[in-house]
């Protein structure tokens, strides 16, 4: 019994021998792992004897000294359960984590806001939407400085949240790959394809009598059938169809419906991609170049974007060292065909376009044909011609031949005159012919609201140009979207008779003879301040003009009279955005 009590005695002494050791070795191991990453921005955070309490926090959330001496990824998620371009976001920001893991890095999970246009249409909500923008490249560069991520990876899925993030991360130009949510499949009302565009317009026929009240109703069952981004080419898939083509995301970002399990075969390879960035040092400014943006308003042009783009890709170029502006969509759209279609243009879905061929498809056909810079870099490590040139075009209904465009210029023109000296924006592929060359008279409205409740009572008819004015980046405050508006319009049969010029903006989903970013914009004192109920006002594609037909002079007198009025929002971050923001043909970045 004793010889026993004597080996049990000796080998707990042996045992603490070994943790004594251990513990040694461990130490040793992390100092020399401090050595090995000294590269890393997160170092600041975690090496030296001094970082005792930030190491110890960490730990406090969890973390061990393996994750703490990995690379720190950011993984900036605007997850929500409100609306469908979201509410999956929080599985594909699971699968970028564990592709982090898998690659050897530590996820840095932070979250950010995110407004969902459709659901705040015609309301209050809907001047936030812009605005929300500048919030979200904020808190992006904010919490990616704060806490020294050595990568970001971006999951996002809708309208601002896409360049809002990616214009944070710009700004502080570290390695940066986005991950969207995906669009939405087509839903489905008794055999009949039906996408937000059908819930949009619904009113409008409900109200015309060209839609009976039975399938009104189920439309608003049938259109959303489960997750993603709006089915058609509208803002949120628009931005994402840009990530790919700028570099910043895997080949299929754009397309890939949210439901398929690509969708997280992809967000798993971005986590791990992202952490191949940090090691290597590849930031944003290693990959844009002037080229890049081209490429992007070129690809713009042939797919029929929405007319937000010309506000986000300029504001991303302003993020990214570089000037472009509504005139460079003017002057490529010239020389650029529009090749694919979509809704609300066309009948073909996102999920078409990726059943044709992708965003790949259509960037193989224009680098062949010299139209995009092939040579382009991109976040993969390849090229963006070695990301497509194995892509087969299946579908050339969807994706047409570049000498079988729909036009031979781009989907967006940009249109100039005395009523719109600085520019204005129209998305031609969804112009009716009939509205191509347009004159009539001015019916006048200084809010959204004004001009909607005037079409209810049947105060515009036929032949009109409803001007909405007031409702620019500073003026609104916050530029807000017409769908509510524009959507009536078309439901009620009037798109092809009626005009709408505003220095507001459309959604992706509208569409007829709708001019926006009307530049200057009237709180600016821009001409559009100066339009009479009345005027005659004159639109024409063919010579991409917009005119006031009034006597100069006569401007001139207005001009004299004209008073700056008071803002409409006096208080909260509307009112300082409304000071801050810069000229919408410059992309309305703060200045």
């Amino acid at each position: 019994m004793k010889n026993y009590a004597a080996f049990v005695k000796r080998l707990y002494s042996f045992k603490l021998q070994i943790l004594c050791f251990a513990k040694i070795y461990k130490g040793w191991i992390i100092k020399m792992k401090r050595e090995l990453l000294d590269d890393f921005r997160s170092d600041v955070l975690k090496n030296g004897e001094a970082k005792i309490s930030s190491r110890a926090l960490m730990k406090g959330a969890g973390l061990t000294d393996e994750q703490i001496y990995r690379p720190f990824i950011g993984v900036c998620n605007s997850y929500s359960n409100f609306f469908p371009g979201h509410s999956n976001l929080d599985k594909v920001g699971a699968a970028v984590r564990e592709g982090i893991l898998m690659a050897g890095g530590t996820p840095v999970d932070f979250s950010t806001i995110g407004i969902c246009d459709g659901i705040v249409m015609g309301n209050l909500g809907m001047k936030y939407s812009l605005p929300s923008r500048e919030l979200i490249a904020d808190s992006v560069e904010t919490m990616a400085q704060a806490h020294t991520c050595d990568a970001i990876v971006l999951v996002c899925g809708c309208d601002k949240i896409i360049p809002g993030m990616l214009m944070g991360a710009l700004r502080i130009d570290i390695p940066t790959i986005v991950v969207t949510g995906g669009p939405m499949l087509a839903g489905n009302y008794k055999g009949k394809r039906v996408d937000v565009q059908d819930i949009a317009e619904s009113a409008g026929k409900a109200i015309a009598g060209t839609l009976d009240l039975e399938t009104y109703i189920e439309y608003e069952e049938e259109a959303c059938p489960g997750c993603g981004s709006c089915q058609g080419m509208f803002t949120a898939n628009s931005m994402a169809c840009m990530t790919e083509v700028l570099g910043f995301s895997l080949p299929g970002t754009g397309t890939v419906p949210a439901v398929s399990a690509k969708r997280y075969h992809m967000a798993k390879r971005s986590g791990m991609l992202a952490v191949e960035l940090a090691k290597y040092d590849v930031k944003p400014s290693d990959i844009l170049t002037e080229a890049s943006f081209e490429n992007a308003i070129k690809l713009d042009m042939m797919l029929g974007c929405s007319t937000n783009t010309a506000l986000h890709l300029p504001a991303l170029a302003h993020e990214a060292g570089f000037k472009f502006n509504i005139d460079d969509f003017d002057r490529l759209s010239r020389t650029t065909p529009h090749i694919v279609k979509l809704s609300p243009s066309g009948t073909h879905l996102m999920q078409d376009l990726d059943v044709a061929g992708g965003v790949s498809g259509v960037l193989k056909q224009a680098i062949e044909a010299e139209i995009i810079d092939g040579a382009s870099e991109t976040v993969t490590g390849k090229t963006l011609w070695e990301n497509v040139k194995d892509t087969e075009i299946i579908d050339k209904s969807v994706i047409h031949a570049m000498d079988d465009p729909y036009s031979n210029e781009g989907g967006l023109m940009v249109l100039k005159g005395n009523l719109a000296p600085l520019g204005a924006v129209i998305k031609v592929a969804g112009v009716a012919p009939e509205m191509f060359e347009h004159t009539g008279p001015a019916k006048v409205y200084n809010s959204h609201q004004q001009a909607f409740s005037s079409l209810i009572m049947g105060k515009i008819v036929p032949g009109d140009v409803i001007v909405i004015r007031y409702e620019g980046p500073r003026g609104g405050p916050g530029m807000q979207e017409m769908l509510v508006l524009t959507a009536l319009l078309c439901g009620l049969g009037m798109d092809k008779d009626v005009a709408l010029v505003t220095d507001g903006r459309f959604s992706g989903l509208s569409r007829g003879g709708v001019i926006g970013h009307v530049s200057p914009e009237a709180a600016l004192g821009g001409p559009i301040a100066l339009v009479e109920d009345g005027d005659m006002i004159k639109l024409s594609v063919s010579g991409r003009s917009l005119e006031l037909l009034v006597d100069e002079a006569v401007l001139e007198e207005r001009r004299a009279e004209w008073q700056a009025p008071k803002p409409n929002i006096s208080t909260g971050w509307l009112s300082r955005y409304a000071k801050l923001v810069g000229p919408v043909s410059d992309g309305a970045v703060l200045e």
